[in-house]
């Protein structure tokens, strides 16, 4: 082989090796936070999306006082299991742990701008992605931004233009998790909206998660930095979920509220009930709870610690109770008879656990599917001393937790977890906030235009 034929080869093989490690996931210690600017800076052009962004969730991502408690008992038994340790906080504190400020757990070696959770700067330096789940990002901080226009011009920074910015892929880096070591699938929400009717309209994370309407695609008009043009449709950054509880307890009314929102907006109950019967009837109630708002399933995330219960009430015409499952006792604690939609981790031994580090196995998982419906049923004798007619409600609640883990962690008294009101049967009134319950073909072809005119 010729010189000039082997520095050719040299070239192109060295090229090749180089782009094949860039698309490597980002790991610890391929960075240092320095190279990443702090989230005010951005917000002196991006105003709005820093306004929305703070006190969200994604912003408390590692200062959020329930996950650190959990972050803790995680670590604990990393050290003991020999699972590594920086898996939490690649989602929660991306730009610690890429930087290798992550461990120790603690915090003690964090930067200020690693504290900031899923900030701007981290989002907006992920180039791509080679996967789904577990944060397969690829960073590239610098002075070029990555985002979802071809067009943008800044005075500040270079503008690098990724479709990949308006997919769900993008979200689902985070949103699906697998065991460290077992590879069980301990969160699934990008999964479940991928094998959705959404998916197939079209409808994607983004178009729910970050615009104006409640689980709805919203055209939001208005610029997405103040030097810049006026746009048809700008994304917004509240990035809201279903968390009522450490947004309340964090003092972040905004998300609170508009969490609450969503939850009362995601289903739909009907009940089927006799209006009379007479004494030593087999009264026979079915409740039907359809989700019908959300993209992915009800409850989503890490479900072994959401909760999301029907609660059946039925009197008679004097008021008196009848029938009564789904109830609270006096330590929070729902009923043993009651419909509880959620995950059942076991451990290695089958037994149920709640930390998901020692789950080996899933024994239960009754959560509600995009669009679908579920029937619950429920009967009881007719007493002798009731009286007709019979009235019959139902109630969906969720909360972010059980009680009774929460007193666990912090002790009882510390934290009152709020349980929402999801939907209600006879209907009660809901918010009056628009652009939920409308999704379907056409507002994915909404989407899909507004997404090709913000590209050309």
């Amino acid at each position: 082989m010729k010189s000039t034929e082997l520095l050719i080869t040299i070239f192109l093989f060295a090229g090749i090796w180089a782009s094949h490690a860039a698309a490597e996931p980002s790991g610890p210690g391929n960075f240092t936070s320095d190279q990443f600017s702090k989230s005010g800076i951005c917000s002196n052009c991006h105003g709005s999306s820093f306004g929305e962004w703070s006190g969200s969730m994604h912003s408390n991502a590692d200062s959020d006082f329930f996950y650190q408690a959990m972050l803790q008992e995680y670590g604990r038994a990393a050290e003991a299991q020999g699972l590594p340790p920086e898996f939490c906080s690649r989602c929660h504190t991306p730009i610690g742990m890429v930087s290798a400020e992550i461990p120790p757990l603690d915090g003690s070696h964090l930067s200020e701008v690693s504290k900031e959770g899923v900030q701007c700067d981290f989002c907006h330096s992920v180039a791509e992605s080679e996967g789904i789940g577990n944060a397969p990002y690829v960073l590239e901080p610098g002075d070029v931004k990555w985002g979802n226009r071809a067009d943008a011009v800044s005075p500040s920074h270079g503008i690098e233009a990724h479709e990949f910015y308006n997919e769900s892929g993008y979200c689902g880096m985070c949103h699906n998790i697998n065991h460290p070591v077992n590879n069980l699938t301990l969160a699934a929400t990008y999964t479940e909206w991928e094998e959705s009717p959404y998916a197939e309209e079209g409808v994607t994370c983004q178009a729910c998660h970050m615009t104006p309407g409640i689980v709805g695609f919203e055209e939001n008009p208005g610029k997405a930095a103040s030097t810049g043009p006026k746009r048809e449709h700008v994304y917004t950054h509240y990035f809201v979920g279903a968390n009522a509880f450490v947004t309340d307890v964090m003092g972040e009314g905004r998300h609170e509220k508009r969490a609450i929102e969503y939850l009362q907006h995601a289903a739909e109950l009907k009940v089927t009930a006799p209006d009379s019967a007479e004494p030593g009837d087999n009264v026979e109630v079915e409740v039907g709870v359809t989700n019908t708002g959300a993209g992915h399933k009800i409850p989503t995330g890490v479900t072994e610690d959401r909760e999301m219960w029907l609660e059946l009430t039925v009197e008679d015409s004097e008021g008196r109770e009848l029938y009564h499952s789904g109830a609270l006792d006096s330590e929070g604690k729902i009923d043993s008879g009651a419909t509880v939609y959620h995950t059942i981790f076991a451990d290695s031994e089958g037994k149920p656990t709640a930390k998901a580090w020692e789950a080996e196995s899933i024994l239960s998982d009754n959560r509600i599917s995009p669009k679908e419906s579920v029937v619950e049923k429920y009967s009881f004798i007719m007493p002798e001393n009731a009286s007709n007619p019979i009235s019959t409600k139902a109630v969906l609640h969720y909360r972010s937790a059980a009680q009774e883990h929460i007193d666990e962690l912090f002790g009882k008294g510390a934290y009152n977890v709020p349980v929402i009101d999801m939907a209600a049967y006879p209907e009660e009134k809901k918010s009056s906030t628009p652009g939920f319950g409308i999704i379907g073909a056409g507002i994915a072809l909404f989407l899909g235009s507004t997404l090709r005119r913000l590209k050309r």
